[in-house]
C-alpha cells in the first residue's frame, strides 16, 4: 500500500488492538478517529486474565484435542462448553478448528505467533510510557502449576512448540513450588515458571489510559457502531455507522468478535466465531498468588489485580447473543479453591463480581491481519482469541506499517485475510 502522507484514519474498535493501532498511527502522523459503541476497554479487553505471555505460541487446536472433549464437556467444572442448540451454527467452524490441529499446521502456527507476542512488552513499553500508565504493566513471570509430573510430560507437545520457538523456563517439584508460593495447595506436586511473562494489574484502566493518551494527541472517539463502508470504486469515502457518516481516507477493523458482518461487506467471510469467556473477581481474598499462575488441568488463569483475585478462564461456543450462564463463572471460583484452599466455599454478592465476554478467535488460533478484498484502503487487525491483549502492541505496529507502505518487522503472510477462502 502507498504511504500517501497524512490520512485521516478510523479505527473501528476500542479494544487493546484499536487503541494500540490508533496509538502508532498518531506516531505516523495520522489524524486518527476510534469508532465503538462502548468505552474504550470495554468489551473483550476488560475481562482477561490480565497476561503478557511471550509463551503463549501454543495453538488452541493440538493433535489429540478431539479426543479430549466429550470429557471436558461432561465434567462440569470443565474447561469447555457448548450450547447445543447452537451446533448447527458452529459445526463449518468446528472442522476448521479440527484440522488445523494437524502437527505440521501446530508447528506453524505457533512460529508465526512468536514474533507477534513475544516482544509484546517491549513493543508496548512506549505506548504505555506515554500513557503514563507504566505502573499497570510488570514483569514478574508466570507459573503453571500440576499436580504430578506425569500430567506436565503429558503436554510434551505445547512445551516442545514453546522450546522449539525460544521460550525458556524453570521447573520446580513440591518443595520449590512451595517456597514459590506458600499458599498453594499442596496437591500440586509439579510447577513450571516462565520468568520472561508479564502482567496488568487492571487491563479495563490500561487501555483507558492507552485511549487517554491518543485523546490527549488529538485523536477523537465515536460512541457509535460501524455498520458499513462507502466506498467510490475501491476507495473508501466514509465509514456508515448508526449515527451517521464518518469520513475517512483509510480504516482499520478490530472490532473483535463483531468483526465479521464488516469484513463480508468488502468480500472476506472470514470464519469468525466467539469463544465466549468468563471471570469471576474475588474482592479481598484469604489468598492471593504472587504471580500470574495457570492452572493446567482446568485450564484457567489466577491473577492478582487492583480489584482483587481474579478467575479467569473456560470457553463456553454459544455465539454473540445467547444470554451469560453464569455458573460458568461462579464455576471459576470452585476451581480457584482447588488452587488456594484457604479461600472460602461461598461469599456475599458485596465480594464478588463477575463477567462474561466474547474472545474473537479463528479456528487457527491465527488473527486476519491485512487488507480487504474489495478496498487496499481498509486493513482487517481482528480475531486474535485469547492472545489479544499481548498481540495489540505488535499487531497495531504491524499496520501502521501497512498503511505507511513500510516493510512490518514480522511475517504477515500467515496472517492474510484470504487464507480461508
Amino acid at each position: 500500500m502507498a504511504g500517501g502522507g497524512r490520512q485521516r484514519i478510523a479505527v473501528i474498535g476500542a479494544g487493546m488492538v484499536g487503541v494500540c493501532t490508533a496509538s502508532w498511527l498518531q506516531r505516523d502522523g495520522h489524524e486518527v478517529v476510534v469508532i465503538d459503541p462502548k468505552e474504550p476497554g470495554e468489551g473483550a479487553s476488560f475481562g482477561n486474565a490480565g497476561c503478557f505471555n511471550p509463551s503463549s505460541v501454543v495453538p488452541m487446536s493440538l493433535p489429540g484435542t478431539l479426543g479430549k472433549v466429550p470429557g471436558w464437556l461432561t465434567d462440569p467444572l470443565g474447561p469447555l462448553a457448548i450450547r447445543w442448540t447452537y451446533l448447527p451454527q458452529l459445526a463449518p467452524w468446528l472442522v476448521r478448528f479440527i484440522r488445523a490441529g494437524r502437527l505440521d499446521r501446530v508447528e506453524a502456527t505457533a512460529r508465526a505467533l512468536r514474533p507477534m507476542i513475544g516482544p509484546c512488552l517491549e513493543t508496548l513499553a512506549p505506548l504505555v510510557k506515554e500513557a503514563g500508565a507504566e505502573d499497570l504493566v510488570q514483569r514478574q513471570g508466570h507459573l503453571v502449576v500440576y499436580r504430578s509430573k506425569d500430567a506436565f510430560e503429558k503436554e510434551a507437545l505445547a512445551w516442545r512448540l514453546r522450546r522449539d520457538n525460544g521460550i525458556e523456563w524453570d521447573e520446580f517439584d513440591a518443595d520449590g513450588l512451595r517456597q514459590l508460593d506458600q499458599s498453594l495447595s499442596r496437591e500440586y506436586t509439579f510447577g513450571v515458571l516462565l520468568r520472561a511473562n508479564g502482567h496488568t494489574t487492571n487491563p479495563n484502566r490500561l487501555v483507558r489510559s492507552l485511549a487517554e493518551a491518543v485523546r490527549r494527541n488529538g485523536g477523537t472517539f465515536v460512541t457509535a457502531r460501524a455498520v458499513g463502508f462507502e466506498l467510490d470504486g475501491g476507495r473508501l469515502m466514509a465509514i456508515r455507522t448508526d449515527r451517521g457518516l464518518e469520513r475517512a481516507d483509510r480504516a482499520v477493523i478490530c472490532a473483535g468478535a463483531y468483526s465479521r458482518p464488516l469484513a463480508k461487506a468488502l468480500g472476506n467471510d472470514v470464519p469468525l466465531e466467539t469463544e465466549r469467556g468468563y471471570h469471576l473477581v474475588l474482592r479481598d481474598p484469604e489468598a492471593v498468588p504472587r504471580i500470574p499462575t495457570t492452572e493446567a488441568a482446568g485450564k484457567f488463569v489466577a491473577t492478582p489485580m487492583e480489584t482483587g483475585l481474579r478467575f479467569a478462564g473456560t470457553v463456553e461456543l454459544a455465539g454473540l447473543d445467547a444470554a451469560p450462564d453464569w455458573r460458568r463463572a461462579h464455576i471459576l471460583l470452585k476451581q480457584g479453591r482447588r488452587l488456594y484452599p484457604a479461600l472460602k466455599e461461598s461469599y456475599g454478592e458485596d465480594r464478588i463480581s463477575v463477567w462474561m465476554g466474547h474472545r474473537p478467535s479463528l479456528p487457527d488460533s491465527l488473527p486476519a491481519i491485512g487488507p480487504s478484498r474489495r478496498s487496499p484502503d481498509v486493513v482487517y487487525a481482528f480475531g486474535h482469541g485469547h492472545v489479544g491483549l499481548m498481540s495489540g502492541p505488535m499487531t497495531g505496529k504491524t499496520v501502521a506499517d501497512f498503511i505507511a507502505g513500510r516493510q512490518p518487522s514480522m511475517d504477515v503472510i500467515p496472517f492474510r485475510p484470504d487464507r480461508f477462502d
